[in-house]
């Protein structure tokens, strides 16, 4: 496990409830930071490494005779830290989230094949899971006509001005922020905004009404390998009434921004000044969130055209102190890891929704307690059940 932060461990706390996993190591910069649901593990079949990512430091023999490679660094490092999974032969799958590096990393594929192994990026929530909940629904279809996709991390308890408490890293979060997301509209391949073309999503009590809003990342590949062959292909993300416009305002104003300035000849990055000053006010020790995804396709089968709904809403577990976020993003991590390990998975590189099969997916899911509910909406609603 390269990375032991929040999602990181989560995805280690998973790989250590199952029985047929040997050993987990987690390698970290700091790696006696150790999330409290781990702790009872270490020096039995856990154990720790130091490793310094920037430099790769020690990460390329900690690879040597592993099964598997779980990252969960920050996206800059995926394609480097894949190409050393390949060559040290063990399969590998990460968090992604740039879809220049999954590019990169599909360069990586007659390398992975001759070695016998797969890299899976792009293994999180979003991208991650609602790829491969689309992908489902694209298949129940003779044609699809849209596909859409919607994802929060959210404070059970917001509070204003941003109704939002830190779920993961805030430079990942700003940075979709400011990057244009790309989705599919009359079939082609397009580039809008973040943070633009706001609507309002309704959810079951006690969750109600949330915005919505374009961010890059999400839709993975996916509009690329369905374009000219789906119509409408986008992902936004969900937050409580009000945040877009706040977050509009502090990006117009520069404070988004990556780049250094100069101010009284001192270099100054406004984002990781912006981030500073805003952490203290995100934090919530409790850590009491939760995940709201909801993944719809419409299409026709037989001649009928209808609409079909994946649903996923998951909660902080207090008994693990394993936040929503980190249990839907890390344990699909880890499941991907393990259908890696048992040979179900394709050698080679592959995206989510091109290599991972459905209803595996969904099953594992459901046995650490995050449901899928799935909803067949011809002219009017049905009750949500859960997968089949």
């Amino acid at each position: 496990m390269l990375g032991g932060g929040a999602q990181g461990s989560a995805a280690a706390f998973d790989l250590l409830r199952q029985d047929t996993v040997e050993k987990v190591v987690i390698a970290d910069l700091h790696p006696d930071r150790l999330h409290p649901a781990l702790r009872p593990h270490r020096g039995r079949r856990l154990a720790t490494l130091q490793v310094d990512a920037s430099s790769n430091d020690g990460i390329m023999g900690a690879m040597e005779g592993a099964s598997g490679v779980l990252c969960a660094l920050p996206y800059h490092f995926n394609h480097e830290m894949a190409r050393m999974a390949v060559e040290a032969g063990a399969h590998f799958t990460d968090l992604g989230g740039n879809t220049e590096i999954v590019t990169r990393q599909r360069g990586l594929d007659t390398a992975a094949r001759q070695k016998g192994v797969s890299v899976a990026p792009d293994i999180g929530l979003a991208p991650g899971m609602v790829n491969i909940l689309a992908q489902a629904g694209i298949e129940r279809f003779d044609a699809v006509h849209s596909v859409r996709l919607w994802v929060g991390g959210l404070p059970r308890r917001p509070r204003p001005p941003l109704n939002y408490q830190i779920v993961y890293a805030l430079e990942g979060m700003f940075d979709y922020y400011v990057t244009q997301a790309e989705i599919l509209r009359d079939g082609k391949r397009i580039r809008v905004d973040a943070l633009s073309e706001l609507e309002t999503v309704e959810f079951a009590s006690p969750i109600g009404r949330l915005e919505a809003f374009h961010t890059g990342g999400g839709t993975s590949t996916m509009p690329a390998r369905y374009e000219n062959r789906i119509s409408s292909f986008e992902y936004k993300t969900l937050r409580y009434p009000g945040h877009a416009q706040v977050m509009r305002a502090i990006r117009e104003l520069g404070l988004l921004s990556d780049r250094d300035v100069d101010y009284n000849g001192a270099v100054v990055n406004p984002r990781k000044f912006f981030i500073q000053q805003v952490t203290p006010f995100l934090r919530n020790e409790d850590g009491d969130d939760l995940v709201v995804a909801r993944v719809e396709v419409t299409g026709e089968k037989g001649g009928a055209r209808s609409r079909v709904r994946y649903e996923v809403i998951d909660h902080y577990d207090p008994s693990t102190r394993i936040t929503a976020m980190a249990r839907t993003t890390g344990f699909t991590l880890a499941i991907v890891a393990l259908m890696q390990a048992r040979g179900e998975v394709a050698a080679g590189v592959g995206t989510p929704d091109e290599i991972i099969p459905a209803q595996t997916y969904i099953d594992e899911l459901g046995e650490r307690g995050i449901r899928v509910t799935f909803d067949r909406l011809p002219q009017h609603a049905t009750k949500a059940d859960p997968v089949q």
